[in-house]
């Protein structure tokens, strides 16, 4: 795009002046989940000046015929339907009912028409299902429950699905991860609209940190997405995760599959919406925290059952992945579990555990992983080697499976 043509989009997307950021307008569907729903008219529909919360004007719109259905068979009426989104300058998505299901065309047109205006655009949670369907999420970092992730990726090519994030800031439009990461990025829009001590008193009025720490790795599991369940590819994923104390790289699991490399990295990515080596190094942590958490291993012991070449390996991965060393995070697990809880940092061997600050991925890079082969051809870097094909930090370091945590920009 030219810078011509840059500046004239820029302009189209000015906020018009029927439209202000602080008129929020919550977009409701029929099958919503309640709490999701519930996130954004607490955080902008009550007034608590009085407490040092500049006030939001809230919307409570239908995004379709009435009544409204939700958790447990309860009813809602919403006092607004979809002409009410034309005076937003914030509208806010915070659920959708089904992945699998199509959006109100004429909701996903008046979210254009927003968003065409000059309207700041939430998903929250599933509700970037609905953003993606009207294609605002396209060409843009984006984030939704890591559960379904890699549906909103293989359904939505063009769309650079990060899984890892609470949140991503793309400027106009943004997204968060499930349920309580909803409350993370509202407060996050409180802090870039009043600033941080405005945040900091609605968090507390809220008994909620004003921000969290780390991103969703520490709540990803083993479970394979749905879509790849009858797909030839199952039975070589489900051979890697049931042999993850081997040494063996993705062109182990290409020849399994009886593909090239090349091949392989597409088809996997087709699947899970995720690089293969990213995807193996990640269970490989994930398979180390357990045993880190359940085990008296020691970090070489851990390391050589996950399929590390070297406990030097693990702790570059574990750290880059979950913030901090391994040892670190064993002595913080157990240190919490006596009293169900604990402090956020614990001192082991002199070293601190850092957790990363979960800053917005803001005009992020594409990341290749989500949108097929890199142009340069698939890494070839070994999964449980230290070091592995990296370049700068970003979309090339995502792909060659080193994830760049929030707040935590790995050296090239």
């Amino acid at each position: 795009m030219s810078q011509d043509s840059a500046t004239a989009t820029e302009a189209v997307r000015k906020l018009s002046g029927r439209r202000r950021r602080e008129v929020v307008a919550v977009l409701l569907f029929s099958g919503g989940p309640i709490f999701e729903s519930s996130i954004p008219l607490s955080v902008f529909g009550i007034d608590r000046q009085d407490a040092g919360v500049p006030r939001y004007r809230l919307l409570v719109c239908s995004g379709e015929e009435g009544p409204l259905r939700t958790t447990g068979g309860l009813e809602l009426t919403a006092p607004y339907g979809l002409e009410a989104i034309s005076r937003a300058g914030t509208v806010v998505v915070p659920a959708w009912r089904s992945i699998t299901s199509p959006p109100p065309v004429e909701a996903l047109d008046a979210l254009r028409r927003a968003h065409e205006e000059g309207a700041r655009i939430v998903g929250l949670c599933t509700g970037a299902f609905v953003l993606a369907a009207a294609g605002l999420l396209d060409g843009r970092p984006a984030t939704t429950h890591w559960m379904y992730a890699p549906t909103l990726a293989k359904r939505y090519p063009s769309v650079h699905v990060d899984p890892r994030e609470l949140f991503v800031d793309d400027g106009d439009v943004l997204t968060s991860a499930g349920t309580a990461a909803g409350i993370d990025l509202c407060l996050h829009i409180v802090r870039s609209d009043h600033g941080t001590e405005a945040a900091g008193a609605l968090a507390r009025r809220l008994v909620v940190p004003p921000r969290r720490s780390g991103g969703q790795e520490r709540y990803l599991d083993r479970s394979l997405p749905e879509e790849i369940g009858s797909d030839p590819l199952a039975e070589v994923v489900a051979w890697a995760l049931e042999h993850l104390h081997e040494q063996f790289d993705v062109e182990t699991l290409a020849a399994r599959a009886y593909m090239s490399r090349r091949t392989f990295d597409r088809r996997f990515r087709s699947l899970t919406g995720s690089a293969p080596l990213q995807w193996l190094i990640t269970q490989r942590v994930l398979q180390a925290q357990r045993l880190l958490e359940t085990s008296d291993y020691s970090v070489d012991e851990v390391a050589g059952r996950c399929g590390f070449r070297s406990p030097v390996a693990l702790r570059g991965h574990f750290r880059r992945q979950l913030g901090s060393s391994p040892a670190a995070y064993r002595a913080a697990y157990r240190a919490r579990r006596p009293q169900g809880g604990g402090p956020e940092q614990v001192v082991t061997a002199g070293e601190p555990v850092v957790p990363s600050q979960s800053i917005p991925v803001s005009r992020r890079a594409p990341l290749p992983a989500q949108a097929g082969p890199s142009p340069s051809g698939p890494s070839t870097a070994v999964a449980d080697t230290g070091r592995g094909e990296h370049g700068k930090p970003g979309s090339e370091a995502y792909a060659a499976g080193r994830p760049a945590l929030p707040g935590q920009r790995s050296a090239p």
